[in-house]
C-alpha cells in the first residue's frame, strides 16, 4: 500500500537550496558581508515558490541569530542585499503599521529563473 500525500509531506523535511555555482564560483556572493549573507539564507527560507515579492522577515525573527542580532546589523545587511541586487524592497514598511516586503532578484541564483 503507498502512503497518503499527507503522510508523505511529513517525510521530507524543508531546505534551502543554494547552488554551488553561487557559492563556490561567484564573486558576488564573496564580496558580500557575513551578516548578509545570513540574511539572505533566511529570506529565502522563507521563499516558497509563489511568494516572491512578498517575503516578510521580522526583526523580531532574527533577535537570537548569531550575527544578526542587533537591529542595526540587521537594517546594514537589508541595505547591502539592495544595494549590491540581491533582493528589491516591494513594499515599504513603517515601525509599527505596515511590513517590508521583499523580493529575490535571482540576478545571482540560478534555483530562482
Amino acid at each position: 500500500m503507498g502512503m497518503t500525500k499527507r503522510k508523505a509531506r511529513k517525510l521530507h523535511k524543508s531546505f534551502v537550496m543554494i547552488g554551488r555555482g553561487m557559492l563556490l564560483r561567484s564573486q558576488e556572493w564573496k564580496n558580500l558581508g557575513a551578516s548578509a549573507k545570513i540574511l539572505y539564507l533566511y529570506l529565502k527560507a522563507k521563499y516558497n515558490g509563489s511568494n516572491n515579492g512578498q517575503i516578510r522577515l521580522y526583526y523580531s525573527e532574527l533577535k537570537g541569530i548569531k550575527g544578526l542580532c542587533s537591529s542595526a546589523t540587521a537594517s546594514k545587511a537589508f541595505q547591502e542585499l539592495e544595494t549590491s541586487g540581491w533582493i528589491t524592497k516591494t513594499k515599504y514598511g513603517g515601525l509599527y503599521r505596515y511590513f517590508n516586503e521583499y523580493k529575490l532578484t535571482g540576478k545571482y541564483d540560478d534555483c530562482l529563473r
